[in-house]
């Protein structure tokens, strides 16, 4: 009886788990594109330039590996072919296994994606989760047969169009996703943040310092003022309080530009970068931010990017892009905003709201959000 309730509930775990990876991923598949690409480089590094190739296609497979996460979860909790399903989960699951041990041991990439930005985990407590998945499956592998077999719904027609609908839903949350922002925007820089606040700790620091002297160790908060102490580690006892955003600086070549960045009413135009840029939409993007400039409202049109100064220069002046621009580190702009060009409206550093380039408003929409 024992093994019918532990084969019920390794059956449900695994499947929410997975339906819950695959859709906090699907969600930002940019991001999670940005993930696998690291990957990519480190087995570049380590193994052959070959995955290098694959850093063209990341997006593509940020949507199918998402998707297939969320379809054998959805198939596993309708019983739906177990016999295939719980294979192929295994497999996944040895995979990712292997990818978490490989960045926890090597310490190759520090956050491995697996619940995108919703739950941040160190690479052995992934691996970890990893290992706890695999001993489900196993288990589910060894007793379906016996207290799963019977599928939810009986008829294998049914079953077969649901499973269908959840692939075609799934793909589809990643498609509209990727096509202009995150339904959920889990980063520091969503809308209503305030960027200058998130900049600053909730509450004094607070450390304890791990000491030696004579070959006696001692942990303490206050550091001591005895010479013959020798540092040895340190640790941030209130983590939680410290600041959310501690790389942000914009600047220039006359120097540092945050604070005057964070005052006011600014349109900000993100160019992430010239590679992957959608150039299509840019005559437009420049008639709006000359007509904001104009505005009743004296909204200050700015652009920010992480191309270097001679090619953005020659760029801007190829697209009349005349709107003062300043450098932001290109790992911060990706994080600002998932959308390469993409438009933040901020007031006073809080952000009001952010646009996709397929979603760019109209000087009249960007004013009535000011409005209200």
């Amino acid at each position: 009886m024992y093994v019918k309730y532990l084969s019920r509930f390794c059956w449900l775990l695994v499947g929410v788990v997975f339906i819950f990876s695959g859709l906090i991923k699907l969600n930002d598949p940019v991001g999670t594109a940005i993930k696998l690409e690291e990957y990519f480089e480190v087995f570049a590094e380590d193994f052959g330039h070959f995955f290098l190739l694959l850093q063209p296609y990341s997006r593509t497979f940020s949507i199918v590996l998402s998707a297939a996460e969320v379809v054998l979860g959805a198939a596993l909790l309708l019983r739906w072919q177990l016999h295939i399903v719980l294979r192929v989960l295994l497999g996944l699951t040895v995979f990712f296994g292997f990818l978490t041990f490989y960045s926890a041991a090597f310490n190759k990439v520090t956050d491995c994606g697996c619940f995108g930005d919703a739950i941040k985990l160190t690479p052995w407590t992934s691996f970890t989760k990893d290992m706890v998945l695999m001993a489900a499956i196993l288990v589910l592998l060894r007793t379906y047969e016996r207290w799963l077999k019977e599928p939810l719904t009986r008829r294998p027609l049914i079953g077969t169009l649901l499973v269908t609908t959840v692939a075609g839903t799934a793909i589809g949350i990643g498609v509209y996703a990727l096509g202009h922002l995150p339904i959920f925007d889990l980063l520091p820089y969503k809308r209503g943040n305030d960027i200058g606040a998130l900049m600053k700790a909730r509450a004094p620091m607070r450390y304890a310092y791990t000491l030696e002297k004579a070959g006696e160790e001692i942990t303490t908060e206050a550091y001591p003022t005895d010479t013959a102490y020798h540092f040895k580690a340190m640790k941030v006892l209130n983590p939680e309080d410290g600041p959310k955003i501690t790389d942000f600086r914009v600047w220039n070549d006359a120097g540092d530009y945050t604070q005057e960045f964070l005052k006011g009413i600014k349109l900000v135009l993100v160019i992430q970068g010239l590679d992957r840029l959608d150039r299509d939409r840019l005559p437009q993007t420049a008639q709006l931010l000359q007509q904001a400039a104009r505005s009743r409202l004296h909204i200050e049109p700015v652009i920010i990017t992480s191309a270097s100064q001679i090619a953005f220069d020659q760029f801007r002046h190829e697209k009349n892009l005349t709107t003062p621009y300043y450098f932001v580190d290109a790992t911060v702009l990706k994080t600002m905003i998932r959308a390469n060009p993409g438009l933040i409206l901020l007031r006073d550093g809080k952000v009001l709201e952010k646009w996709h380039y397929h979603d760019f408003p109209t000087l009249r929409g960007v004013e009535k959000i000011l409005d209200r």
